[in-house]
């Protein structure tokens, strides 16, 4: 029996959201834990005016948790068993690396950045051939 946990990407964003409503759902059927994964990177900056908008990677990643506690509260529930967790790095390969301990992994067909008229987005294109574990993809859901 797998004991791993099922693992969700979370951005914020509406699909997202349902990809976390939906993993929730889907670990208490199986009895599995849940992990809400949020990952944030400093974007890189050139040029004389660079340091203008700079942000520290210690704000944006309490940024981050604060996206990641928001939208768990917001879409499960106070009182959600969920171990958050914020790493650093590029989304689509922390959701890879942490596959490798997953059950499953579930995400939102497109991200926060998303183009109208994709059918998958950056993120959900890299997990699904490059992930350790079965992905499930939620489709977009349209207003």
């Amino acid at each position: 029996m797998d004991t791993g946990p099922v693992v969700v990407g979370v951005d914020g964003g509406p699909d997202s959201r349902r990809a976390l409503t939906w993993a929730a759902n889907h670990a208490r059927t199986v009895e599995a834990p849940l992990v809400a994964l949020t990952v944030f990177d400093v974007p890189p900056v050139y040029g004389p005016y660079a340091m203008s908008g700079w942000e520290s990677a210690s704000e944006l990643e309490a940024q981050a948790r604060q996206i990641l506690a928001d939208t768990v509260r917001e879409t499960l529930g106070p009182d959600a068993v969920v171990q958050q967790v914020v790493m650093r790095g590029h989304p689509a390969e922390a959701i890879v690396t942490a596959s490798r301990d997953a059950r499953l992994v579930v995400v939102g067909s497109r991200g926060r950045g998303g183009f109208a008229g994709m059918l998958l987005g950056s993120v959900s294109q890299h997990v699904v051939p490059h992930a350790h574990c079965p992905v499930v993809v939620l489709p977009r859901q349209e207003d």
